[in-house]
């Protein structure tokens, strides 16, 4: 693998995780993402722990669900 086919992928890469962290932004916003019935929230005096156990399980199955999608489609024959 030459430089320029590496450099090309690093971008790609940078790119999807950019779109990625741009769709949790809205997701939080929008439809109650990391809100969801099952994410643990501590409050204390002094300390707060969020644990957005349900939140990372529906990213989990959603990521998934499109990551599969797009390796069926890369390896049609």
């Amino acid at each position: 693998m030459d430089v320029q086919s590496a450099a090309k992928i690093l971008i790609a890469i940078g790119a999807a995780i950019i779109v990625i962290g741009v769709l949790l932004l809205a997701a939080g916003r929008f439809f109650g993402f990391g809100n969801l019935p099952g994410d643990i929230r501590i409050d204390g005096p002094g300390f707060s722990c969020f644990v957005p156990i349900v939140s990372m399980l529906l990213l989990s199955v959603i990521l998934t669900i499109v990551l599969n999608i797009l390796i069926r489609i890369i390896n049609r024959p």
